[in-house]
């Protein structure tokens, strides 16, 4: 199937969109483009009125405030980025605000750190205020909450958080806009035959082939970061679209039936259930697990769970319910999983069988390290 083939299958009946705008959307080196934003937000407005939910993941809250304070150079330390957030997106959520009331829509604030999302009562307080947004008509302007967010809390881009978003609100449609127009064959900075890819079935493969190749796109214009992105939301059953927030009118464009633009990556038929996403693409591993031939068949082949005889070796310090990488005897990761033993307690059990884990530590908790309930496979084909 076409791009255009697609885009007729998911576009036509997509109703809940997040949409997320690069900083070399919004800025220049003269700083915020107020331009370019009430050029967006009057085609989104347009989409708005036709009944579309619309979910804004915008960045530009740093170059924000570099234009309000006149600093040229952006800062290069977290703190220094920290206070030009504080500053600019008070100026960024105005512009928004501003924008949007012309076309009588109403705008809401969300900020959020991947701690938000990382734990699972929150993750869930989040999306009940966003879907009650939505019930309301309410656009949410969602950034990356740089004011607080520390180095291990950051999302590390607002790709990834759209990606989240997206999977979060179980969207019909992501659409990235930056300053590319998609994911292209060959670095076209370097090689003027590079031919634009307007259609991935199989992000995963993509992703591993683009890889591979000497002049790779994925180490130039964050286009790595949202291939990853893509490939969060493809696991989600969520459709994505990469394309150029440059060119005027591009959203009006991406919902032309008529036309391919972009890169559209499709979506995978076996989703993950919306806890096991959470499992694998919210959580920040603690630590990592070996396990031999035998468990891994089991996981992989029976949809097992992981038993204490299965278990190798144990690498990193973690407690109880973290998520840990799961590696084959190659080191090759296959699986996340929430463990049900500490470090400590998995390095005394590793290779017993589960009869003997009273014996050691003097007590069970559980049989199992992992249940497979708390189980990830990341090999495509494999969702349990």
């Amino acid at each position: 199937m076409s791009q255009l083939e697609y885009k007729k299958r998911f576009l036509s009946r997509a109703r809940r969109v997040v949409i997320k705008i690069g900083s070399q959307i919004l800025s220049s080196q003269n700083g915020i483009e107020e331009g370019r934003i009430k050029g967006l937000v009057g085609d989104l407005a347009a989409l708005h009125d036709q009944r579309k939910e619309i979910v804004v993941v915008s960045s530009g809250a740093v170059a924000a405030g570099m234009t309000r304070l006149g600093i040229k150079e952006r800062p290069k330390t977290i703190p220094q980025k920290q206070a030009l957030a504080a500053v600019g997106q008070i100026k960024l959520m105005a512009l928004y605000e501003t924008c949007f009331s012309r076309f009588h829509k109403n705008v809401a604030q969300v900020l959020l750190t991947h701690e938000d999302l990382a734990n699972r009562r929150r993750y869930l307080n989040a999306k009940h205020t966003l879907m009650t947004l939505l019930e309301s008509s309410i656009i949410p302007i969602v950034n990356e909450n740089d004011t607080v967010a520390v180095e291990e809390m950051k999302f590390g881009d607002n790709d990834h958080l759209s990606a989240l978003v997206a999977a979060l609100l179980e969207a019909d449609l992501l659409i990235m806009l930056s300053d590319v127009d998609g994911i292209f064959d060959l670095d076209p900075r370097v090689h003027e035959d590079a031919r634009l890819i307007p259609l991935i079935s199989d992000i995963k493969a993509a992703k591993h082939r683009l890889k591979g190749e000497s002049q790779s796109p994925l180490g130039t214009g964050g286009i790595s970061s949202k291939v990853s992105a893509a490939e969060k939301a493809a696991a989600a059953g969520v459709p994505t679209l990469i394309a150029n927030g440059l060119v005027a009118n591009i959203l009006p464009r991406l919902f032309d039936l008529r036309q391919e633009t972009g890169t559209m990556v499709i979506p995978e038929e076996n989703r993950l259930a919306r806890r096991k996403h959470w499992i694998a693409y919210n959580l920040k591993p603690a630590g990592e697990i070996v396990v031999d031939q035998g468990a891994y068949e089991a996981l992989v082949l029976r949809g097992k769970s992981l038993l204490p005889s299965g278990l190798k070796e144990v690498h990193g310090s973690f407690g109880v319910g973290e998520c840990v990488r799961c590696l084959d005897l190659q080191g090759r990761e296959f699986a996340r999983g929430l463990v049900n033993y500490s470090s400590q307690e998995l390095n005394q059990i590793k290779g017993l069988h589960t009869s003997k884990i009273e014996q050691v530590l003097g007590y069970k908790v559980y049989d199992e390290i992992i249940h497979r309930d708390n189980l990830v496979l990341l090999e495509k084909g494999n969702r349990q």
